[in-house]
């Protein structure tokens, strides 16, 4: 990093604009734009688009303003990332790694990350509190502020895939900060942020089909709740952790890491909907073994989230505010072998499907339960728009691997062409992904 970037301060005097005029505009600190062009910062990856807007400049040409190229022999751009313009998230310029060079280096930034978190606080780290505090403070609540814009963009991204540089950008930045801060309270809160930022790369994982990957990002999650002794965090970092078991049908394996994650949830925020989430997600576990008796039991604990006066919402980290109910109780009562209430729950949360994903995976389920029926016009509809879902938002993880669990139960059927048809979309979705 240049020591002074006389070219960013140059242009920005060039067009008009004063620092503290400049911060404005950005929704900043005069301080933290001062530190960028004293080269001590970078800014985000989130703000850099709006930096780009006021300079007038290419994000090419912001990075040289910044000094973060040192030629321009830069490979050729090949990945996308994503914008968010409204409520739509598109593809914006691609970023010059391929998915799988990104993941390789997410994970090494994991494994740095995890390590910076449980190295020993220096001696005089107490004595150093105040160095420096502001501008770390200051920092820190940019890569908070980060955090939440990434969970919108992954909710809001049809191929969640795109969303693997942002991340990648924002924990190397996590990273930098981790290794150089002063203070025990400081460092406390980049443990925070790590939780969220390591279950937002699990997540991409996961849908990715990459359950190996998703399992270690979701055990640097744990570890970085647990660090930051965050209650609701570490549970919901279980709770994620726990699902990789239950889509390998690793029902006993669910139950003990959920029951973990109960007892955590417990210590944490009554305010908040973590513990209904862990019930939601026992349920399915309990539904596996065939234990209806403490199936319905947690479900009745995931149902008191209707109950939460106003419940706060702290961000992408944690979603559950009811309106999965219906999914998650007919998921249940389908796994059960309860047709009838598998079918009303199921339809009902069609009805309340509000994203792509989610209404992938409720056909999804609407199509194995025509299959229990020996129905196949209706299967052969449900599944069709299910594939369909999975094909447009290229989630192999989460709708994909479902679909494949249908596949396996398609060999009675097979001598019907629109069943064989159907069966050849289902494959390239439900292939494991590459290692």
């Amino acid at each position: 990093m240049a020591g002074k970037r006389r070219r960013l301060a140059e242009r920005r005097k060039a067009l008009g604009y004063s620092q503290e005029l400049f911060a404005d505009q950005l929704g900043i600190d005069r301080t933290t734009a001062g530190r960028w062009e004293l080269g001590k910062t970078e800014p985000c990856p989130y703000i850099r688009p709006k930096m780009c807007d006021l300079l007038k400049v290419t994000p090419d040409e912001l990075d040289d303003l910044l000094g973060l190229r040192e030629g321009h022999d830069q490979p050729p751009q090949t990945t996308s990332m994503p914008i968010v313009i409204g409520q739509v998230v598109t593809e914006a310029r691609s970023t010059g790694q391929s998915d799988d060079m990104y993941r390789r280096e997410l994970l090494r930034l994991l494994s740095v990350a995890g390590t910076l978190m449980v190295l020993p606080q220096s001696a005089n780290a107490d004595v150093q509190d105040w160095v420096g505090q502001s501008g770390e403070a200051d920092d820190i609540e940019q890569h908070t502020l980060l955090s939440g814009h990434l969970w919108q963009v992954f909710a809001l991204a049809k191929s969640k895939r795109l969303v693997y540089p942002l991340v990648h950008d924002q924990l190397r930045l996590l990273v930098k900060q981790m290794d150089e801060v002063h203070s025990a309270r400081d460092r406390h809160r980049l443990c925070v942020v790590a939780c969220d930022l390591f279950q937002l790369a699990g997540e991409i994982c996961f849908d990715s089909n990459r359950y190996t990957d998703a399992a270690y990002c979701y055990t640097m999650a744990v570890s970085a709740g647990r660090e930051a002794r965050c209650y609701d965090r570490w549970a919901c970092a279980l709770t994620r952790q726990a699902f990789v078991s239950l889509y390998d049908h690793e029902f006993p394996e669910a139950r003990a890491v959920l029951s973990a994650a109960a007892r955590i949830a417990q210590q944490g925020d009554s305010q908040l909907s973590t513990r209904h989430w862990v019930a939601a997600v026992q349920a399915e576990a309990h539904a596996g073994v065939g234990d209806r008796a403490a199936c319905e039991r947690v479900l009745a604990v995931a149902d008191q989230v209707l109950d939460l006066a106003d419940p706060a919402r702290p961000g992408g980290w944690l979603r559950f505010d009811g309106s999965r109910l219906a999914d998650q109780r007919g998921t249940c009562y389908l796994t059960l072998g309860r047709a009838d209430l598998a079918e009303a729950s199921l339809l009902a949360a069609l009805g309340q499907a509000t994203s792509l994903r989610r209404r992938g995976s409720v056909l999804t389920d609407l199509a194995a339960l025509s299959l229990q029926r020996r129905d196949l016009d209706q299967f052969l509809h449900y599944a069709g728009c299910a594939v369909d879902v999975a094909e447009q938002t290229q989630s192999a993880g989460y709708v994909g691997r479902k679909l494949h669990g249908i596949q396996q139960q398609l060999q009675p059927f097979l001598s019907d062409a629109l069943v064989i048809q159907l069966n050849d979309r289902i494959t390239p979705l439900s292939a494991p992904a590459p290692h």
